[in-house]
């Protein structure tokens, strides 16, 4: 199968996009070759995102385009969080896809000579809505055992950028009001840190980001401590430029974790906040509040002051009211988080939030959404100004391209540097001019 390629689309999150390398690493194993163009690929990889509404649709729409673009004779996979969750009505409703492969499922069967079943003759042009049920006939994750197949465990190629995600745990033990995320990826299952140091090696990159659904409570269910994230941050620190951590929940913020992230180099918080309302906070099934956040930030900031924020927050929940709405605003104007990213509430089945009275009409929630994102436009705009003049230890990322510790790759803003300077190399450089989210220096 040497003259045989390969094409994978990922949607969705950092997570899949590690979940998308192993794939990579397992069809290349096969003698196969990576393209990117899907239109000339003899397989075409789609990984899908089921995490809300939007998400779906889009996997939905993606799964159609592709089946358009392929060449005759090209299989179509689809894999990921859709196929986990929705396995049947995919089926069902797709006859465009030629395999399904939920999680610890093997591409083997779609490989070209080794298929399970013909393409589709036809190829669907509408891309209308495609309305799923609850969670039929995939394979089940809930009990937590390890499937065959276990992308978590998969070698995957070194890294194609001077930076690379890594996944450290998969699944999650948590219950959040609005989450149906354990339901198909299972409880906590963290990595062994030797497994994790072989694949931070093999990748070869100069920054690597941790991730999981909840990074912080790595290793709690090896019973190795509450703690064991941070030796993992120093063990891998002490073999790239920088360790970069996603997904922290506030209340595993320890004073321990914070100094061990700035003993690093780079003091990025992602923190997981979703709301400053404590009365919806406990209707999330969540902890703290903004008062307690704030505070947490401020304690950081006394650490570091250069440290840099970013959080996600939830718009529309469930009983929201102006006054939540308010708290949320004056939380984001009086905190100035570097990034923030914000969210429509979106019903998820299965979920404790769907059985909630007091829904929010969708047009008042987008009103909030974009109030809330206008003003941290704002305080993004207003901070990038404030690095106008100051050196920064930049990451070339691209020729022309790279980012300081302040940006998380593909979330955050980006630094324009002189196009001459060395790909994968850290160059200290002088902001010149601030763009919106953007810095330009030299």
């Amino acid at each position: 199968m040497s003259d045989q390629s390969y094409a994978i689309v990922t949607l969705g999150c950092p997570k899949n996009q590690v979940d998308s390398d192993k794939l990579a690493g397992t069809l290349a194993a096969e003698g196969m070759v990576a393209t990117d163009e899907v239109g000339t690929a003899d397989v075409v990889v789609v990984n899908t995102c089921s995490f809300i509404h939007e998400a779906r649709q889009e996997s939905v729409d993606t799964i159609l385009e592709v089946a358009q673009q392929r060449r005759e004779g090209a299989r179509l996979v689809v894999t990921g969080c859709m196929a986990q969750r929705y396995g049947d009505e995919l089926a069902d409703e797709l006859p465009e896809i030629d395999h399904l492969a939920p999680f610890g499922t093997s591409l083997a069967p779609s490989l070209p000579g080794r298929g399970d079943r013909s393409p589709s003759p036809e190829v669907a042009h509408s891309a209308a809505p495609v309305a799923f049920g609850p969670t039929r006939g995939s394979t089940d994750q809930s009990a937590g055992t390890v499937p065959d197949f276990d992308l978590l465990n998969l070698p995957r190629p070194a890294a194609q950028r001077p930076w690379a995600y890594v996944k450290i745990a998969e699944g999650c033990d948590r219950a959040c009001g609005f989450c149906a995320i354990p339901s198909f990826r299972g409880p906590q299952r963290s990595r062994p840190i030797e497994a994790i140091l072989a694949e931070v090696e093999q990748l070869a990159a100069a920054e690597i980001v941790l991730v999981a659904q909840d990074l912080a409570a790595y290793g709690r269910d090896q019973g190795v401590g509450e703690r064991a994230i941070i030796p993992l941050v120093r063990s891998v620190a002490a073999e790239v430029a920088r360790v970069r951590l996603l997904y922290l929940y506030p209340s595993d913020l320890s004073d321990s974790l914070i100094d061990t992230i700035c003993e690093t180099g780079v003091p990025y918080f992602d923190l997981s906040l979703q709301h400053v309302s404590p009365r919806l906070l406990r209707s999330m099934r969540r902890w703290g509040d903004g008062t307690k956040f704030a505070n947490r930030i401020e304690s950081i900031r006394g650490r570091e002051p250069a440290a840099a924020f970013r959080s996600n927050f939830i718009v529309g929940y469930p009983g929201e009211t102006e006054q939540d709405h308010d708290q949320l605003l004056d939380f984001i104007e009086r905190t100035r988080l570097d990034w923030c990213g914000f969210f429509a509430y979106s019903e998820e089945e299965g979920t404790y939030a769907e059985s909630l009275g007091g829904k929010v009409d969708p047009r008042l929630a987008a009103d909030r959404l974009a109030e809330l994102s206008e003003l941290q436009d704002t305080i993004t705009a207003t901070k990038r100004d404030e690095l106008v003049g100051s050196e920064v230890a930049v990451l070339v990322d691209e020729p022309g391209v790279g980012r300081s510790y302040r940006e998380a790759p593909e979330i955050d803003g980006v630094v324009s540097v002189p196009q001459t300077l060395e790909v994968g190399m850290i160059h200290t450089l002088t902001v010149t001019a601030a763009v919106g989210p953007d810095l330009e220096a030299r």
